[in-house]
């Protein structure tokens, strides 16, 4: 990526995937191979459960990774049975993805519920990233961070469509990103998801106006999210 004039974000979502030892574990393996780049942002989304060690294990390795949360609540702290809000997850973690295209089908999360989400996090200086399925998806106001994330393209298929699992071109999610710029002004930083893997990393993230990456499946192995990061700066 040469000078890098451009942030670069790596995002490992791990889903409902690792226990404890095994997430600190990623982290001993992955953290020292993480360059420390002003512009080169990797953060590790772990579950609620394993947050706070993994948060722990990257503060005593001093690596260069931020935490972050798959979700968080519409709501502030209170009586709200189930949910993690913002208020307290804000001194464990720095970044949440929101409004994630498997949130929305399986627990019908609507648009105006995301945005919420954004408000809360935003009060409590967490970065929030907002996953948006296609053009027509409504981004909330202040978001300055989403993932184009187009549902036949993540790798645990959440469609029937031919094809589905397998990632988008680059040169397609080019536009899509160029479209939200344009619409939202060029301020607003857009990263690729769906089927991203050490092979089409690169691919992505050279493009113009794509700042980075979201992963799955993949980020779940230490040695290919190594790999996927690597090929980002190359």
């Amino acid at each position: 990526m040469g000078g890098m004039d451009k942030n670069i974000w790596v995002i490992a979502n791990w889903k409902s995937n690792k226990t404890i030892a095994e997430a600190l574990d990623w982290v001993s393996k992955v953290g020292s191979y993480i360059p420390k780049k002003e512009n080169f942002k990797v953060v590790v989304c772990p579950t609620y459960s394993c947050i706070s060690e993994v948060k722990k294990a990257i503060k005593v390795g001093n690596f260069p990774l931020l935490v972050g949360a798959q979700d968080l609540s519409p709501f502030k702290a209170g009586a709200y049975t189930g949910e993690e809000s913002a208020v307290l997850l804000k001194d464990l973690i720095e970044f949440s993805i929101l409004g994630h295209s498997e949130r929305r089908k399986n627990f019908g999360e609507t648009d105006e519920m995301v945005a919420q989400k954004v408000q809360q996090a935003l009060a409590n200086n967490i970065i929030a990233l907002v996953c948006v399925q296609g053009e027509e998806t409504l981004i909330p106001e202040q978001c300055s961070l989403i993932a184009y994330e187009p549902i036949w393209a993540i790798s645990t298929g959440l469609t029937n469509t031919p094809g589905a699992g397998k990632a988008d071109n680059p040169e397609n999610a080019e536009i899509v990103a160029k479209f939200f710029k344009q619409k939202y002004g060029n301020n607003l930083e857009v990263i690729y998801g769906g089927s991203v893997s050490s092979a089409n990393a690169k691919g992505f993230v050279s493009q113009p106006n794509i700042n980075g990456i979201l992963i799955g499946n993949a980020s779940l192995d230490p040695g290919e999210f190594i790999a996927i990061c690597k090929s980002c700066l190359e």
